[in-house]
């Protein structure tokens, strides 16, 4: 049985050509990693559902002085990540699922987490504890960026997604992956994810207070979201 993990290592290889035929793509992590900071200079860095190493790109240029522990499901994405290049004794990269305190442990307790394209792709019924997870693995005051798609409650960006994935990206997908299925599990997961409201109501019980809340600009206005929590002071 083919796994959503085999899915993006499948996809690996060609991964970051796609992502970047996107320009609003590094932007939007750069946005992200920018905003997570600003709540909190980090020391150590967890960059959970790491990919091919962009999202951990973002974080570096934010808080280049941080040591920084980058995590992915899928081998293949963690191949390549690994294969680019990092300032020594700086960055790291690790196979493991969210929520998988064994592989973050021996570099926990992280100031801040960014989790980029990452919670839509957690189960729906794992997301409470991969949160709690988090919360845990943050110093008190610690800070989480939560980044990803959704266009629940929004008919036009529904319309719009639908436009761009079956338009752009899964034609795209066929050119140089030859394979579309990770881009239709995409298309279908943005169309399935909960709205950016359930997300925030999650980090609440999961014990993270929200900070900020962000949505997308041009043509990823009422897709893109972003959301900034932080672990109390007092737990």
């Amino acid at each position: 049985m083919t796994t959503l993990s085999d899915l993006f290592t499948a996809g690996a290889r060609r991964y970051d050509l796609l992502v970047g035929a996107d320009p609003g793509y590094h932007r939007h992590l750069r946005l992200a990693a920018e905003r997570l900071v600003r709540h909190r200079r980090p020391r150590r860095a967890l960059d959970l559902g790491c990919g091919t190493g962009a999202s951990t790109r973002a974080l570096l240029g934010a808080a280049p002085e941080a040591r920084i522990l980058g995590v992915d499901a899928a081998h293949g994405m963690i191949e390549q990540a690994r294969a680019k290049q990092w300032p020594a004794g700086r960055v790291e990269f690790a196979v493991g699922l969210a929520g998988d305190e064994t592989v973050t442990a021996p570099s926990a307790p992280f100031d801040v987490c960014l989790a980029a394209y990452l919670l839509r792709n957690v189960p729906a019924a794992e997301r409470d504890r991969v949160l709690r997870s988090i919360r845990d693995q943050l110093v008190p005051g610690g800070v989480l960026a939560v980044q990803d798609y959704t266009v629940a409650g929004s008919w036009r960006s529904a319309r719009v997604w639908d436009a761009v994935c079956w338009l752009v990206i899964v034609p795209l997908a066929a050119l140089v992956l030859r394979d579309t299925r990770l881009f239709r599990y995409l298309w279908r997961s943005v169309r399935d994810m909960e709205g950016v409201e359930v997300w925030c109501a999650r980090m609440d019980a999961a014990g993270l207070e929200v900070l900020e809340v962000h949505h997308g600009s041009s043509w990823q206005r009422g897709i893109l979201h972003t959301v900034i929590a932080r672990r109390p002071e007092q737990t």
